[in-house]
């Protein structure tokens, strides 16, 4: 009887220490699990032992453009010359009233282009993304009938050959990277082009 009981003394120590070894490695199991920034609302993570992708807000949402209007009538009473070096032989003129500013950032208008010494007149339907420093071709006037761009494509006004689309962003419709407040500012801006960038 008195040997069962030192036996039983002689592996408490050794029981509680196992215990407490199992105990600590418990806890330490729970502080990696509860450390870092896992996302626990998604259960993949674990699986795959590392944090899931950051999750998507409604403004990461890819950028589209809306439905485009048709051109919209334009009058060449109405035009308002754009700023443009004086050794072109085309001048470019905004129907103010055309100008539109859309929900998605972009400006849209109608520019025409005239010789200096008279002849033709030619019109586009365009659209600048301030955003961007892009522009679009939607459609393009010519005798007396607008024809659709066959497959109308953003390109960046720094790649454009034709200076007034860029002469049109900075001078007037653009203030940094978003469209000015108003088309009422817009035209102002187009009558006194501003010198700078804003």
């Amino acid at each position: 009887m008195n040997l069962l009981s030192k036996t039983t003394r002689h592996h408490r120590p050794f029981r509680r220490s196992a215990e407490r070894v199992l105990l600590l490695a418990c806890f330490g199991i729970l502080a990696g699990c509860a450390s870092g920034p896992h996302d626990t609302d998604n259960p993949d993570w674990a699986q795959a032992g590392m944090p899931p992708p950051p999750k998507r807000y409604e403004t990461d949402k890819e950028w589209e453009e809306t439905a485009t209007p048709p051109p919209p009538a334009f009058s060449e009473s109405r035009l308002l010359p754009i700023e443009m070096p004086p050794y072109m032989s085309l001048k470019f003129g905004i129907d103010p009233q055309t100008i539109a500013i859309t929900g998605d950032g972009i400006v849209r208008y109608v520019v025409v282009a005239q010789n200096r010494s008279g002849g033709a007149t030619n019109a586009f339907y365009e659209g600048i993304r301030c955003s961007t420093a892009e522009m679009k071709s939607y459609a393009r006037y010519n005798n007396g009938t607008w024809q659709d761009v066959t497959k109308p494509e953003w390109k960046r006004l720094s790649d454009m050959n034709s200076s007034y689309t860029r002469k049109l962003a900075t001078q007037a419709l653009c203030r940094g990277n978003a469209p000015r407040a108003s088309v009422g500012d817009m035209v102002q801006n187009i009558r006194n082009p501003v010198r700078e960038v804003q």
